[in-house]
């Protein structure tokens, strides 16, 4: 039977039950309460952050380069304020100028032409390309040899030879392109200019540079490495190139033709032959892949790998269409380290006149570089002649 403190303290423990139960209602409601403002916050950046990402629905909204824009500007209207005005904040792009031959193009462009013309079926490609700030660049080649020799401890040692030095300039000439578009098209924004200027302006450097590394004549041009004295290898010196001959009359020769192409390899020393290249056209490619070994094995491999050329003996193949065709006396092939044996020598900065008045109503777009090139080493070019000897 319970007592009265027994039901006294019974009711005692109900009444702090109670209140210990209603206190966590009210901690719960307030955690809910925080937790719910927490998800708004979340879910608020969210939104914020995907609107922030969202793409811009015009290409307006891009924030230019200033070079860029103000290029775009000459390009299109002729207003030059704005590369003006890069002169004097010093800006990355300098300019001259229009008096002085037009403004220099913005970096974009200058390495988008630069790329082209690297890529394109041009001597540039295989050979010692530098970039030069002067009006010529000089090449020096030693053919001195330093004295060796075995000597005991105590002797004394022998002199050197005196140094053989020959000083090989190449001067620089101005190339030229002069793309026309009208104003009209100029006026569409959607027309991207800067990219039409710069595929046409390397189209027409690409096809001048191409054709004057090979035959270029050296006057206000670079001189092409077949515009040099050529001598029958046996006899060579320097300054001349030397060539092997087919035994054939504009032919190769009837019995064992592939041996003219394993002589023109074995005429190049092996200090140039690890690096070696054939240059030739395609009209002379097309009938060097025919070619087998006394084995019946084609000399000529194609290429197994996209962007890498082919190979004719191992060595690649430049299909290079200046050069010329096969023919009585025709140097038509050639095999060398034209890394050491060709130079070629630019300057980095390319300017663009803008004339709106010589062709109305075309706009005139007259495009200038510096190139020069020549041989750097006539030891390490050699050429396949078409003849009897």
């Amino acid at each position: 039977m319970a007592t009265s403190e027994t039901m006294g303290a019974a009711g005692e423990v109900k009444t702090a039950l109670a209140g210990f139960l209603g206190e966590f209602k009210t901690f719960q409601g307030e955690v809910k309460q925080v937790l719910k403002q927490q998800d708004e916050r979340l879910a608020m950046l969210d939104r914020k952050t995907m609107t922030a990402g969202r793409p811009a629905l015009s290409m307006a909204a891009a924030i230019e380069a200033p070079h860029q824009k103000a290029f775009d500007a000459y390009l299109r209207t002729g207003d030059d304020a704005g590369l003006r005005g890069l002169v004097l904040e010093g800006k990355a792009m300098s300019a001259a100028v229009a008096a002085e031959g037009g403004y220099l193009v913005n970096p974009q462009i200058a390495d988008t032409i630069r790329s082209q013309l690297v890529g394109s079926a041009s001597i540039r490609a295989i050979a010692n390309v530098v970039q030069v700030e002067a009006t010529s660049f000089d090449v020096l080649i030693d053919h001195g040899e330093v004295g060796s020799g075995w000597a005991a401890e105590a002797d004394a040692p022998g002199d050197s030879a005196t140094p053989q030095i020959d000083r090989i300039s190449i001067a620089l000439n101005e190339l030229s392109a002069m793309p026309k578009a009208s104003q009209r098209l100029l006026d569409d924004a959607a027309f991207d200019i800067e990219g039409w200027l710069a595929g046409r302006i390397a189209d027409r450097f690409a096809r001048a540079e191409a054709q004057a590394f090979v035959s270029g004549d050296g006057v206000n041009k670079p001189k092409g490495f077949l515009k040099h004295p050529t001598v029958a290898e046996a006899g060579w010196s320097w300054g001349k190139i030397g060539y092997v001959a087919t035994g054939a009359a504009g032919d190769f020769a009837t019995v064992s033709a592939s041996d003219a192409i394993v002589d023109l390899v074995y005429a190049l020393d092996s200090t140039y032959r690890a690096n070696g290249s054939f240059v030739m056209n395609s009209k002379t490619a097309g009938a060097v892949r025919k070619m087998k070994d006394a084995d019946g094995r084609f000399l000529w491999a194609d290429s197994l790998a996209a962007g890498e050329p082919a190979r004719l003996m191992g060595y690649p193949v430049l299909v290079a269409e200046d050069m010329p065709d096969i023919a009585a006396n025709a140097y038509a092939i050639a095999f060398g380290d034209f890394r050491a044996g060709y130079t070629v020598a630019e300057r980095p900065d390319l300017r663009v006149l803008r004339d709106p008045f010589s062709a109305k109503p075309y706009v005139l777009f007259y495009a200038t570089k510096r190139v020069g090139g020549d041989v750097s080493d006539f030891a390490a070019i050699k050429l396949l002649k078409f003849a009897l000897s």
